[in-house]
């Protein structure tokens, strides 16, 4: 252990620094070891220097680690290294992307408050608002997600939150960040985006107007399907209640799952261009071969919002998904013949996945809610990976040819 320990010198000046850097090391503060690498603090507790230390820190009196259900410092470090790429206040992390989202809800809103919520979700997100939320009192609705007239309209004297994902899971559907916010906060409300799919490589909310973001770090942000994990970032005022809520119920991230996202982190714009590289090419591929009859790609020109993404997003991302011909019987043929891609609903990894939305992540829906959400029984998504884009056409072609 070094004996002339200076946290001021040991740690990176990190003032103006851009986003690749920030990715790399932000949120790491070095310990009297003087370790280069970012540590994991597998503790459950923190031992405290006198009964008052113990007394003060665990009424807020004073800075420091209490018990790692809402403290620890490997998570932190990843914390803050979101904050920073997100360009917030504060992150907070959790131990799934679900339950960031319900951390949010829960932390921010009360019975009688009233939830706008976009129809092209994740479907695991319209069950929690429907089965669980309402239950509570909470009122829910359904708005289309690029309709922002729509939007306007929906608002009420009590809502609290406008909830989107954008892109949308599956069919990359945007939704103008910007003046959606607008909206929003003209009525007393906050917007909450889902940024799974862009990631802060691609997209920054919070920059556009938005007042939340949320990740599933499962995706993305681990880049190698290993852990479970999510983050909230935003406001202090508004985190604070989050971390309040993570203090009670629970739902935090494990300091391990914690560093495998740091890790993540730090290849993550790299990694991001490839996605995007091997999908837009995927994705042109794709809308020149028979037995498609569409593609839902925000990179391609027919994409009805193409012209949106670009000035919105860095990049188109990695999610390609595809109308075949044959309804749900050709959906499957197709998926059965592939021999490379990895059935799975997954998406974020470096391995491709493929799957059929509504009878896997959509398949707990009513058929009226994915019909209303556009998930139709021939779409297949494709999570595009990092192999070879010929291999990848190659393997599809199996399940062309299966049609």
């Amino acid at each position: 252990m070094s004996q002339e320990w200076d946290a001021g010198r040991l740690d990176s000046d990190l003032e103006g620094v851009a986003f690749d850097t920030l990715a790399v090391r932000a949120g790491q503060h070095r310990t009297p070891e003087g370790e280069h690498g970012d540590p994991m603090f597998f503790t459950s507790s923190y031992v405290f220097r006198t009964a008052a230390d113990a007394a003060a820190r665990f009424a807020g009196e004073v800075p420091g680690n209490v018990y790692s259900r809402y403290t620890n410092p490997t998570v932190r470090a990843f914390e803050e290294r979101i904050a920073a790429l997100e360009g917030a206040e504060q992150a907070v992390a959790t131990a799934t992307g679900m339950a960031a989202i319900m951390a949010v809800v829960m932390s921010l809103c009360s019975a009688g408050d009233h939830v706008l919520v976009s129809r092209s979700v994740f479907g695991s997100t319209i069950s929690l608002f429907e089965k669980y939320f309402k239950r509570f009192g909470v009122e829910v609705d359904y708005v289309p997600l690029a309709d922002l007239s729509a939007w306007d309209a929906a608002i009420k004297a009590n809502t609290k939150l406008l909830f989107v994902e954008s892109p949308s899971n599956p069919l990359a559907e945007l939704v103008d960040i910007a003046a959606l916010s607008e909206i929003a906060h003209a009525k007393g409300a906050m917007l909450v985006v889902d940024n799974c799919f862009c990631t802060p490589a691609l997209q920054q909310p919070l920059k556009l107007g938005a007042d939340i973001v949320v990740h599933s770090a499962t995706k993305f942000i681990d880049g190698q399907g290993r852990c479970m994990g999510g983050v909230v970032a935003g406001r202090g005022e508004q985190m604070k209640e989050v971390v309040g809520f993570l203090r009670t119920a629970g739902p935090t991230l494990s300091p391990f799952n914690a560093w495998v996202f740091l890790k993540g982190l730090e290849t993550l714009n790299l990694r991001m261009k490839a996605h995007c590289a091997n999908a837009q090419q995927l994705a042109e591929w794709l809308e020149k071969q028979d037995g498609i009859e569409k593609v839902h790609y925000a990179g391609l020109e027919s994409h009805p919002q193409h012209e949106l993404a670009r000035r919105q997003q860095k990049g188109f991302g990695a999610v390609v998904s595809f109308e075949v011909k044959g309804g749900k019987e050709g959906a499957w043929r197709f998926i059965d013949a592939t021999r490379l891609v990895s059935i799975t609903a997954n998406l974020g990894d470096s391995k491709t996945t493929i799957t059929h939305p509504s009878t896997t992540s959509h398949g707990r829906l009513a058929p009226q809610e994915r019909e209303a959400a556009g998930i139709r029984d021939s779409l297949i998504r494709v999570a595009v990976g990092l192999e070879d884009v010929a291999d990848l056409q190659a393997d599809l072609s199996r399940g062309l040819a299966a049609l």
